[in-house]
C-alpha cells in the first residue's frame, strides 16, 4: 500500500518533490484556484492511466493538460485555435479551459480518443510551480473517487486518495470551489462545462457564445463526453440528493414538506440551504450554502457542504436557483449530484 504524505511548504518546494513523482509517472494531487487536481505527465499514456486507475475513472473521459505558460498550449494544439489569444490573454492564467484540435504530441488515454484536447493555465502559484519544475504539461482531473463531490481541501483528497497516491500539495481551500469552465472552439465557441468564467463575460470577448445542451440535462443516448463533468451522475455524495427549484420562500415550503416525510419515514435529512431561505425552515436540519444574491458563494461552499452532510444523511435536500452569470455553474454541479432529481416550482 502507498503511503500519503500531504506536503504544506512554500510552491518551489513542494513543487520540486512533486515533479520528481511526476517525471518518474507517479501522481500527485496539486492545489488550484478551482479545485485539487489529481496530476500526471499528461504526454504518458501509462502515467495518465494510473490517473484512471486511482479515481476508479473510465477511461472514455477526456482529461485537461494544465500548462504553466501561455505559449506551451500552442503545441497540443493542431493549429492556433481561432479567438484563443484573445481569450487567454482575458481570462488566463484563470479558471477557463480551451478545447480544440490536438497535435500529435497528445497521447489517446488524455483524450479519450476524441480528436480535440483541454487545455488550460491554472491561476495558483503551486500548480504552475509544479507544471514548470516538471517540464511537461499536467494532466488532472479533480482529486476525488469518480462520482464523488470534488475536492476543495487537502483533507477532502486525504478522504479519497489514501493509499492511493504518494503525494498531496496542500495549499488551503479552493477559491471558486467548482471546476474551470470548459470552452469548444471547434465551430461556434460552446461551453460544455460551465465555471466562474460565465457566458456573458465570454460574451464580451467573443460575441456569439453557445451552451451545449448537456450542461442542465444529461448527454444523449449514445453521445460521448467531449469534456469532463458531462456525466449523467456526477460530484455526488453517497446521500440521495433532491433538488427543488424556486424563489425562496417557495422553495423552502416544498422542501420542508420533503423533510417531514423523510423523517417520517426513518431517514436522516438535512437541507442545503440559501441565506435568503433559512428562515423559513424553523427547526428544521439545516445547513448554510450562501446566499442566492452571489452565486459564486454558493459554488465555492457546494463540494465541501455535500461532503460534511455526506456522513450524517441519507437524504439531502436542496435549493436551486436561476442560471444567470455563476448561477449555471452552480446548478450544473448540483443537478448532477443528484443525478438530476430536480423539481421546479
Amino acid at each position: 500500500m502507498i503511503t500519503t504524505v500531504i506536503k504544506t511548504t512554500d510552491p518551489n518546494q513542494a513543487a520540486t518533490q512533486g515533479a520528481a513523482i511526476i517525471r518518474a509517472g507517479g501522481l500527485v494531487a496539486f492545489p488550484t484556484e478551482t479545485v485539487y487536481g489529481l496530476g500526471a505527465d499528461g504526454l504518458d499514456g501509462a502515467a495518465v492511466n494510473r490517473i484512471f486507475e486511482a479515481k476508479g475513472r473510465p477511461n472514455d473521459n477526456p482529461l485537461i493538460l494544465h500548462v504553466a505558460r501561455k505559449e506551451d498550449a500552442f503545441r497540443l494544439w493542431a493549429a492556433e485555435p481561432p479567438h484563443a489569444r484573445a481569450l487567454m490573454d482575458t481570462f488566463w492564467p484563470g479558471p477557463l479551459t480551451l478545447i480544440y484540435h490536438r497535435s500529435a504530441m497528445v497521447p489517446d488515454e488524455v483524450t479519450a480518443g476524441l480528436d480535440t484536447v483541454a487545455v488550460r493555465m491554472p491561476d495558483n502559484d503551486a500548480a504552475r510551480a509544479l507544471i514548470a519544475a516538471s517540464g511537461v504539461p499536467i494532466a488532472a482531473p479533480s482529486a476525488n473517487l469518480s462520482g464523488k463531490p470534488s475536492p476543495t481541501t487537502a483533507e477532502h483528497v486525504l478522504q479519497d486518495m489514501d493509499g492511493r497516491i504518494p503525494l498531496i500539495l496542500d495549499g488551503g481551500p479552493c477559491r471558486y470551489g467548482v471546476e474551470s469552465t470548459v470552452l469548444s472552439l471547434v465551430g461556434t465557441p460552446t461551453i460544455l462545462r460551465p465555471g466562474a468564467v460565465t457566458k456573458e463575460m465570454l460574451a464580451a470577448v467573443l460575441g456569439e457564445v453557445a451552451l451545449a445542451p448537456s450542461i442542465l440535462a444529461p448527454l444523449g443516448a449514445g453521445e460521448k463526453a467531449a469534456s469532463p463533468g458531462m456525466k449523467y451522475k456526477h460530484y455526488a455524495p453517497n446521500a440521495q440528493v433532491l433538488v427543488v427549484v424556486g424563489e425562496a420562500p417557495e422553495a423552502a415550503t416544498r422542501l420542508s414538506a420533503l423533510y417531514d416525510e423523510f423523517i417520517a419515514a426513518g431517514k436522516r435529512v438535512s437541507i442545503a440551504a440559501t441565506a435568503e431561505a433559512l428562515p423559513y425552515y424553523g427547526q428544521r436540519r439545516t445547513a448554510l450554502l450562501g446566499t442566492r444574491r452571489d452565486p459564486g458563494t454558493l459554488c465555492s461552499r457546494l463540494f465541501s457542504l455535500l461532503r460534511e452532510l455526506d456522513g450524517s444523511s441519507d437524504v439531502i435536500l436542496c435549493e436551486g436557483i436561476g442560471t444567470e452569470g455563476t448561477g449555471l455553474a452552480f446548478m450544473n454541479r448540483l443537478l448532477r449530484s443528484a443525478g438530476f432529481r430536480v423539481e421546479y416550482l
